[in-house]
């Protein structure tokens, strides 16, 4: 049941509330659980979650990729939940009533925030899809996510709702008491302002949704894609600052061919503007996932390659052990060759007045390199092209990826701009507010004077150290009381 409702949290429906509701029934049935039985719950709750959630996976490839990262994704599910159960079965011995109301809410919350931390990470970049401050792009909650990044409202949100947990397993006399502090963390979650932005100067932004058929095994010709988006690129109107086309927009080493040096220039010289494109580059021995600047009468001038392809999709792992189970379902021909990896790879391009940086499709969900951007090459806004048609019209990831982009401009304090293939394309100011969006399947184009920012949120400066202390320090007080259980029994004995 907390399965089915967490999934109503998120895009499409976007019922935001409910992720306090589902994460309440959550704890609720795992306090008290021996382990064995909250790893099947967890489990369990995991399947009908990933189930849901990430179903669009299906559209081409049918139901065994699902299967087989739905239950992976489960597998994480299940081994949090036999923390959780861990920490209110040791807390609740070891901690002083008096004191329960603060450190098991904010220990179950830590534990849930590691397994949510982990499965982010690893194995292979890990798959973030199911984060719960995802829920909160664009709400007022979503706010706070600016002061403690991604992982840290998680973290809040989990807080609140473990909180939530203790206020209703307190003696019945204390029921008013209960109903106040409860009323109140939730008041003090949704009151959490956004860290004030300096905006700066502004820039005149032009994006460019192609609706292409662009997916891996949609049919076209080479050069249809390019064709696509440079005739949507004719609504564009006026000269801007830069012109964004999305990934796989120039399909393979535009710049080596005629025809699309030819649409590039002539895009570029008619908005008076150099275009950023992705496309497929290299060549035989080394190929990339790259987002280059093109610019009329000069060619490419900066090129970046993507840093976190995705596993799977654009590289497969462990290739001599997956080969023959791919071969077995039919699949292995879908990656014959694995992406490169470019580490040096700067994900931001230099303009005349600022600094665009770049995220490529699923880039948007790593924490590592939304920082890097902007601490490290001080981007001023961000741009994400991306390209959704893998997963068919109506899908709802195209939502869900916007939705994450929408939290990064709350998180990062930039102006965002999330253009795919296919849509659904949108422009954010560094707030989350939405000023331009696209709907899926229709080509058209976005322009937008956007705001550029030079403020280093919170959530920058800090995000890293919360991801990984909160999570240490929930372990930690879970194996402290573990191991302080055992001695006192051993004692007792």
């Amino acid at each position: 049941m907390s399965g089915a409702l967490l999934t109503t949290a998120f895009q499409p429906l976007g019922w935001w509330p409910l992720v306090l509701v589902a994460t309440v029934g959550e704890l609720w049935i795992l306090r008290g659980q021996r382990l064995r039985s909250a790893f099947l719950i967890g489990l369990v709750t995991g399947i009908v979650f990933w189930f849901i959630h990430i179903f669009w996976i299906t559209v081409y490839l049918g139901p065994v990729p699902l299967i087989a990262l739905g239950l992976f994704m489960a597998l994480w599910r299940g081994a949090g939940a036999v923390l959780i159960a861990l920490a209110y079965s040791k807390l609740e011995a070891w901690i002083a009533p008096k004191w329960q109301l603060v450190v098991l809410p904010l220990t179950v919350a830590a534990t849930m925030v590691a397994r949510e931390t982990l499965s982010s990470g690893w194995p292979w970049g890990g798959f973030a899809w199911g984060r719960l401050s995802y829920t909160q792009a664009g709400t007022i909650v979503g706010d706070a996510v600016s002061w403690v990044g991604a992982s840290g409202l998680s973290f809040l949100i989990m807080a609140v709702a473990a909180l939530l947990v203790q206020l209703i397993v307190r003696r019945r006399g204390e029921a008013r008491r209960s109903i106040t502090v409860g009323a109140v963390a939730i008041v003090a979650l949704v009151a959490i302002p956004g860290y004030p932005v300096q905006l700066n100067d502004t820039v005149r932004v032009g994006a460019v949704q192609g609706a292409s058929e662009a997916g891996l095994l949609a049919e076209y010709e080479p050069g249809d894609i390019i064709r696509e988006h440079h005739d949507a690129s004719q609504l564009l109107e006026g000269d801007y600052d830069v012109v964004v086309l999305p990934e796989n927009a120039g399909e393979v080493n535009p710049q080596e061919n005629p025809e699309s040096r030819w649409i590039m220039d002539e895009i570029s010289s008619r908005t008076n503007a150099p275009i950023v494109i992705g496309a497929v580059t290299g060549d035989s021995d080394e190929m990339y996932n790259s987002a280059l600047v093109w610019e009329a009468g000069v060619g490419e001038s900066q090129i970046y390659h993507k840093r976190h392809p995705v596993p799977f999709a654009e590289y497969l792992p462990e290739r001599e052990f997956f080969k023959p189970i791919l071969e077995s379902l039919g699949f292995y021909h879908l990656i014959p060759r694995d992406y490169s990896i470019d580490p040096d790879s700067a994900n931001a391009f230099a303009f005349d007045n600022f600094v665009a940086g770049v995220a490529i499709c699923f880039d948007i969900k790593d924490d590592r390199l939304m920082r890097e951007m902007v601490m490290e090459h001080d981007a001023s806004i961000v741009l994400a092209p991306t390209n959704n048609a893998d997963f068919g019209e109506g899908s709802a990831e195209n939502v869900q990826q916007l939705a994450i982009a929408q939290l990064r401009a709350q998180e990062l304090g930039r102006s965002t701009v999330n253009i795919s293939t296919v849509g659904t394309s949108a422009m954010m100011l560094p707030d989350g507010t939405m000023v331009e969006r696209l709907p899926q399947y229709e080509p058209g184009v976005m322009s937008y004077d956007l705001p550029t920012s030079s403020t280093i949120t919170p959530a920058m400066r800090f995000g890293g150290i919360i991801d990984w202390i909160v999570p240490l320090l929930g372990l930690g007080l879970v194996l402290t009381s573990t191991v302080r259980k055992l001695q006192i029994g051993k004692r007792s004995a």
